[in-house]
């Protein structure tokens, strides 16, 4: 198998990393070297994972091999979804008007405010008592 046939990328989504790698196939995509069916019972966040492969129409043209850490199920989904627009991009230059269209190039960077101390959470306080 030649360089050409085989795409790497890396998605990122709150904590969670995704490693993707696209390969030609029947479409089948394995997370952590289990089913996606398995990995995300949730078929929403299946849903999310293949976004893109349904926007391009390639989603039996390539199989997914994903390496996922960090975060919680829906950063991974999310993180998945990144990584495989990013593949996609690597292998055809013309997928990204579309990719971008429908914001799955984007990395979104929302991440969880960090702890105050003398507080309960990042902004939340404590009730102020006058008596």
């Amino acid at each position: 198998m030649n360089s050409a046939d085989v795409s790497q990328a890396t998605g990122r989504r709150k904590r969670a990393i995704a490693r993707v790698k696209l390969t030609l196939g029947q479409g089948v995509i394995t997370i952590n070297k289990k089913p996606i069916e398995q990995y995300f019972p949730r078929p929403q966040l299946q849903q999310i994972v293949r976004q893109p492969l349904e926007a391009t129409e390639s989603l039996t043209r390539f199989d997914v091999e994903i390496r996922t850490e960090g975060g919680g199920i829906a950063g991974q989904a999310g993180a998945v979804r990144h990584g495989i627009a990013r593949a996609l991009l690597e292998l055809d230059e013309s997928l990204k008007e579309t990719l971008r269209k429908n914001g799955f190039l984007t990395r979104d960077s929302r991440e969880k405010e960090s702890k105050k101390y003398g507080r309960k959470r990042a902004r939340k306080r404590f009730q102020y008592s006058k008596r």
